[in-house]
């Protein structure tokens, strides 16, 4: 099991109430389900409509890509502005 750091921005941010924490999991599937029981439905509807990325790409095979000790694993929610 690997220790990574999930970065959270803008409305993923604001749902969790947190800019970063750390999760131990084996995939990208895993960060991700530890942290919507963690962050709870707000955070969960968040992440229906954002990207994640691993490192600072796109996980080569999704939620089953694998994690390593020290990944950073980011959601990035779609910003509007004007």
């Amino acid at each position: 099991m690997a220790t990574v750091s999930l970065r959270l921005f803008a409305g993923a941010r604001e749902a969790a109430g947190c800019s970063s924490t750390e999760i131990e999991a084996h995939t990208v599937g895993e960060v991700l389900e530890i942290a919507r029981d963690r962050f709870g439905p707000d955070f969960t509807a968040v992440l229906a409509g954002s990207r994640v990325w691993v490192d600072g790409d796109e996980p080569a095979r999704g939620d089953a890509t694998p994690v390593t000790d020290g990944c950073e694993v980011a959601v990035l929610p779609p910003v509007s502005g004007g």
